[in-house]
């Protein structure tokens, strides 16, 4: 088996036709049926269905497909390796908006102090996003909230972040009191709310706190966008409660918010870092996996990371 014969096998998946892969892979498409043929012949079983609108795989060729991925991703790694001295690669680092705000800018400088060379790709979306890219193998790591999602990920537990009700201090209401330090989920009956919507693990959690204290929400708003998020939140269109992340990118937070930490139900969200598993990392990756827990460990400790706890350690498991 040849690495160029995986090449091609993925090239003809992805674009779904023979005749495509080889202009895109500059390579007469005879030559390329008589390697995939090589290559089925060596695996002793079909790879692709020819049809009459193109290729697809077959049950043994997708799952042929998805480890060629992960075998020409490392192979390309190792070349860049043996190329320097020092570790290098590309890492893929998913975090939702919330903790990229607190996490993101340390993450990066720690990466490039300790591993110049390792080129990061971050991503930053909503935690159900973040999961469905790593199970599609897209990320190498991610910090996740649901691991309920998971196959055959390694997950780490990293910390809690408690949950506040959250809302605009310039439009608050001249009859409406200042937040106390602390508030009920009973008391927030009338308060009007905006959440991300259903899938998203903040959500979720809130959903099921709501119903276990037996209190129907007063749903404002649903915006999928921490930003767009909070910028409602900021012209007094509705209250939200998040971790207090959610205002960290703001300089001027205590003149524009006011917080109340939630006092009952699962008034925390846990956070884990999740990867591949370990025999699927690349060494960049997992150097990025250590970097990224000392990050998240230095940020709570020197009380940067406000309202969050470390979770006790203990080695990766996985899923």
């Amino acid at each position: 088996m040849e690495l160029r014969q995986l090449r091609y096998f993925v090239r003809i998946v992805e674009l779904g036709s023979m005749g495509r892969a080889a202009i895109d892979l500059d390579v007469v498409q005879s030559a390329l049926s008589q390697q995939i043929s090589r290559l089925e012949g060596e695996l002793c079983t079909r790879l692709l269905q020819r049809t009459a609108k193109g290729a697809v795989p077959t049950e043994a060729g997708l799952a042929f497909f998805r480890e060629a991925q992960l075998a020409l991703r490392h192979a390309d790694q190792a070349a860049r390796a043996a190329q320097q001295a020092r570790l290098t690669g590309t890492v893929s680092v998913g975090l939702s908006p919330t903790t990229a705000s607190v996490l993101g800018v340390p993450l990066m400088r720690a990466m490039h102090e300790r591993y110049p060379d390792v080129r990061l790709h971050m991503v930053g979306s909503l935690s159900g996003h973040l999961s469905n890219m790593l199970n599609a193998r897209q990320l190498d790591l991610a910090v996740l909230f649901d691991t309920q999602p998971a196959r055959r990920w390694s997950v780490l537990p990293l910390l809690e972040e408690r949950l506040f009700l959250i809302r605009s201090i310039r439009h608050r209401a001249p009859d409406q009191a200042p937040l106390p330090r602390q508030v009920s989920l009973a008391a927030l009956e009338a308060e009007p709310l905006i959440l991300p919507t259903g899938p998203h693990g903040l959500r979720s959690r809130l959903d099921t706190a709501f119903a276990q204290a037996r209190v129907a929400p007063c749903m404002a708003m649903e915006i999928d966008s921490l930003e767009l998020l909070m910028d409602a939140v900021d012209m007094g269109l509705g209250s939200t409660i998040q971790p207090w992340a959610a205002v960290g990118r703001y300089s001027d937070a205590a003149q524009r918010f006011e917080l109340a930490e939630i006092e009952d139900g699962p008034a925390f969200r846990p956070a884990a870092l999740c990867s591949l598993s370990d025999d699927e990392l690349s060494p960049a990756a997992l150097a990025a996996r250590v970097v990224l827990a000392d990050c998240v460990r230095e940020l709570v400790q020197s009380g940067q990371w406000i309202g969050a706890a470390l979770v006790a350690p203990a080695a990766p498991h996985t899923l």
